[in-house]
């Protein structure tokens, strides 16, 4: 069956991913989170299928989706295995106001072709920055405004180059334009993740190592060279269940920042 293949395939590269951390090895940690700044629109597990069956694509779309670019799949060409959530909608018993009117009842596999894989009209080129965030410091900052979250500099909270408390970040004054991005990403992943209950149930070293990870993937999704603290990037604590449960913490912090900057290809 397509749905447990797709399972085993994700469950093995979590615990192929977990033991390399074990080892010390943090560079396929990297490689994972460089694959979520790619294909931010997936959920952590599809970004974990899609690295292991091609850990070289690029970008990834269906059949039906590249015709809509111009492109066509090649003949021949394998496709990636993911799962698709199927939405079934409630009955009039089950909803409320607060719910949605659909209703998660499963996955199907479904089947994804990278750039590669595919001829045609050429793609619009994706932005680089090398180094400069442009306006996303500023639509960054829009964010953290429209969450009601105070954003203040100060000179006094050095040596740290940021903090986040209940509802306001502050900043070092004096970074460059680059590492202060960076340091906005990462504060205001602590602000979606960690101060609710989960700050109390995550150590601190989880903490910092989610929203680095969180900082990493926005920072390389815009083009920047992201920074990537050695000692923070442990997103291990023992066992693989922990480390793909922050994966799709990091996954899904990442994709609101992407997305309330303006990042939605």
């Amino acid at each position: 069956m397509k749905v447990e293949q797709a399972k085993q395939i994700a469950n093995r590269a979590i615990e192929q991913l977990s033991k390399a951390l074990e080892r010390g090895h943090s560079e396929e940690l990297k490689e994972c989170l460089r694959a979520m700044a790619r294909f931010h629109r997936y959920s952590a597990y599809n970004v974990m299928l899609i690295l292991s069956q091609r850990p070289t694509a690029s970008r990834v779309a269906g059949f039906h989706t590249w015709r809509e670019f111009g492109r066509f799949v090649k003949k021949g060409a394998k496709g990636i295995l993911i799962l698709a959530p199927i939405f079934r909608k409630k009955t009039s018993e089950e909803k409320s106001k607060e719910e949605a009117s659909n209703r998660l009842v499963g996955f199907r596999p479904v089947y994804v072709f990278d750039l590669t894989d595919t001829d045609g009209e050429p793609l619009p080129a994706l932005a680089q920055t090398q180094g400069d965030p442009a306006g996303n410091t500023e639509r960054l900052k829009q964010f953290v405004s429209s969450r009601g979250i105070q954003l203040e500099y100060l000179t006094d909270i050095y040596p740290a180059l940021g903090l986040c408390t209940q509802g306001k970040i502050v900043l070092l004054p004096g970074q460059s334009p680059a590492e202060e991005f960076a340091t906005l990403a990462h504060e205001v992943a602590h602000a979606l993740l960690h101060q609710q209950e989960r700050r109390s149930e995550a150590t601190k070293c989880v903490r910092e190592t989610e929203a680095e990870a969180v900082a990493f993937v926005v920072c390389e999704s815009i083009g920047l060279q992201a920074r990537c603290s050695a000692d923070y990037i442990q997103l291990y604590n023992g066992n693989k269940e922990t480390l793909a449960e922050s994966l799709e913490h990091v996954q899904r912090a990442s994709a609101e920042i992407l997305a309330a900057i303006g990042l939605t290809d």
